[in-house]
């Protein structure tokens, strides 16, 4: 039509699959901005026979051995530096494929930065460690040291809501160790991940080293998990997903970081307002679509109307929009039947007896309105499980021991919070509360990219950040020769 565009369609974005540029052979899929729909990329939409090459030639790349460790931590460090002077276009990428508010998008990009430095820190120090053969009888005469050797040939697979970081939590550590890796990233948030790796690979990692999968779980998922070669299996994601593929990989080193539904403490000598800023955005940053979103608030009886008050004026000041705009605190979920689920789990609350006590319905823009509810029964599916969207629900206890108790009464693990400023009950919180992390004077939505990160119970069961994920990446050779 005259005076008007044809659209042209966007080329589709290859992936590195053994080394070789793959387009898919016409399966694509296409990768759509969450807030508004528009089409943003195609990706090839692989098959198993894909995987399974991936794999054979993950292996081969392994036995090459032409990968040192000093080449493999000049890699990381170029490839953090490299990364750093394109936050900008990064972000740009995680706030389309992800909806995450641009300002949010900065930072998980920056801390991305963060954890390649780290991991090359952790390939320069890669060693073993003596082992005192001499200290026995039967050892006497022998000399004996423990290498730290590659685990072999990992799987990664990575979800949505941290489309680059926690893909850098997976193949820097890997890199620092030794290992090859077949990565799968979200479907819905692919283009981070492999924009991430062409990068790696501009700062000097080898071609084949990475190879990329993208596609659907129905067509590869069977394959990625039950593949022989592949000696270990990084996931991030829900429980119930990943506890099934450690279930189906039992020979396998599985690692899991998973869901959550953290608790937070706030006790009356707390500071409140400082609390409620707090959870203002620990419970909605990237529209509490995070393992570690504050979900869970247990407030002192005798302050509890006094911080909902608090709570909600914070809640309310949160701007809602587009997540291009640098304005946006909430973006849009994942998914409109993510957004339909979250609503249903608000209204089921309110008829077991909690109070809505601000949004809770959908905004003129789509998006969700930040909500909090109030008096939640503990057996509510907004509090017994991972809401996974911006909604925070709120409970009174009487004492502190209670507190702790409901804190723990979940089949979740992975960090809590407790606002006080009695020495002593933060540390009786830090040796009970039956979690990876106990975060004091501040929400459990902290995470620093060096800590061991990680939960307990259907939350996990490993931490992760470059120092342990390389433990578990690596495993020890003993050396016995005579002395």
């Amino acid at each position: 039509m005259t005076g008007q565009k044809a659209q042209v369609p966007l080329a589709v974005t290859p992936v590195r699959v053994a080394g070789v540029a793959t387009h898919g052979e016409g399966r694509t899929l296409e990768v759509r901005a969450v807030f508004d729909g528009s089409l943003i990329g195609r990706v090839p939409a692989l098959r198993a026979e894909d995987v399974t090459r991936a794999c054979e030639h993950a292996q081969v790349v392994l036995e090459r051995g032409d990968f040192p460790q000093h080449q493999r931590a000049r890699v990381l460090e170029r490839a953090a530096q490299l990364l750093s002077e394109r936050i900008e276009e990064f972000a740009h990428t995680i706030a389309l494929e992800a909806g995450k508010p641009i300002r949010t998008a900065r930072a998980e990009a920056t801390r991305a930065v963060d954890t390649l430095t780290f991991s090359a820190v952790e390939a320069r120090k890669l060693a073993g460690e003596l082992v005192p053969l001499g200290a026995t009888e039967s050892g006497s005469g022998r000399i004996g040291f423990a290498l730290r050797v590659p685990i072999g040939v990992i799987t990664a697979i990575t979800p949505f809501n941290f489309p680059l970081s926690l893909v850098a939590h997976k193949i820097g550590p890997a890199i620092a160790a030794g290992c090859p890796v077949v990565l799968k990233p979200a479907s819905q948030t692919p283009l981070s991940a492999i924009d991430l790796v062409e990068l790696l690979v501009e700062a000097g990692l080898p071609a084949d080293w990475i190879s990329v999968i993208t596609g659907e779980v129905a067509e590869i998922g069977a394959s990625l998990v039950e593949n022989p070669i592949p000696r270990m299996i990084t996931f991030t994601g829900s429980a119930p997903i990943g506890w099934g593929i450690a279930a189906r990989a039992p020979r396998k080193r599985v690692k899991l970081e998973l869901g959550s539904n953290a608790p937070v403490i706030i006790e009356p000598d707390a500071d409140l307002k400082r609390a409620a800023a707090s959870i203002r955005v620990g419970g909605y940053v990237q529209s509490g679509q995070s393992c570690i979103s504050t979900q869970r608030v247990l407030v002192h009886r005798s302050v509890y109307e006094e911080f909902l008050e608090l709570l909600r004026h914070e809640v309310e000041t949160l701007v809602a929009g587009d997540p291009l705009d640098e304005a946006t605190d909430v973006g849009p979920l994942i998914t409109q039947k993510e957004q339909e689920r979250v609503i249903e789990w608000i209204e089921e609350a309110c008829t077991e007896g909690a109070r809505l006590i601000t949004g809770g319905t959908q905004l003129e823009s789509g998006i969700l309105a930040p909500a909090i509810l109030a008096d939640v029964p503990p057996a509510a599916r907004i509090w017994a499980a991972e809401a996974f969207g911006p909604v925070v629900a709120v409970l009174s206890y009487g004492e502190f021991d209670e507190a702790l108790e409901l804190a723990n009464a979940s089949d979740f693990g992975m960090q809590a919070g407790v606002f006080t400023n009695d020495l002593a009950k933060a540390m009786t919180a830090i040796r009970r509360l039956d979690f990876g992390a106990v975060i004091i004077n501040d929400v459990p939505t902290v995470r620093v990219d060096q800590q061991p990160y990680g939960g307990n119970r259907d939350s996990g069961n490993t931490r992760e950040g470059p120092r342990y994920a390389v433990m578990d990446m690596t495993e020890l050779r003993l050396a016995s020769l005579p002395a």
